[in-house]
């Protein structure tokens, strides 16, 4: 009896039947289909590389929104005690005057620091929607329509973005 090991071969045996031009052009197929997934996750990676950079940047930039929208009541409050200080006022306690100037100088200081700039429209200032809401609109004569005839509360910006826009009293158009 042969032992059947005597017969089998330390080579793999060929396919004679299989086509040398297709098995290249398998190959070939799968190579550009490897090929292809590669590119593309690398791409993924690229993109997700500059997705969490920018989002980065904006939280650095950004990330305080939240609290500055909430010291804006408070610039607001320190603008108003001075501007309703009166004559009387400033004469009786110069020092509580001077310590809320301080205080809002000290807090404008803090906002620039940030990048938080004030948006202070002038009367007879084009309305822009960007920057700014209208409250009311009334006919002024000698104004335009469209002219900023009475500033209520200052904007706020922080950075490019608007935290809070100027809100303001705009002209119609005048009756004649």
């Amino acid at each position: 009896m042969t032992d059947q090991n005597e017969f089998a071969s330390e080579e793999p045996i060929e396919d004679p039947l299989a086509d040398p031009v297709d098995e290249i052009e398998r190959l070939t197929v799968e190579r550009d289909e490897m090929r292809d997934k590669f590119m593309r996750a690398l791409a993924d990676a690229e993109n997700a590389r500059k997705r969490a950079d920018k989002e980065r940047r904006d939280a650095e930039q950004y990330g305080g929104t939240r609290l500055a929208r909430d010291l804006l009541p408070v610039h607001d409050a320190l603008t108003r005690a001075l501007d309703t200080a009166g004559d009387e006022q400033r004469a009786a306690a110069p020092g509580l005057i001077e310590g809320v100037e301080l205080t809002l100088r000290e807090l404008a200081n803090v906002f620039k620091k940030h990048g938080i700039t004030i948006l202070a429209p002038e009367i007879g200032e084009r309305f822009d929607p960007q920057n700014h809401e209208a409250m009311f609109e009334a006919p002024v004569p000698g104004t335009r329509a469209g002219d900023i005839i009475q500033v209520m509360d200052n904007g706020f910006k922080l950075h490019d973005r608007l935290l809070r826009p100027a809100k303001v009293g705009v002209s119609s158009t005048p009756a004649s």
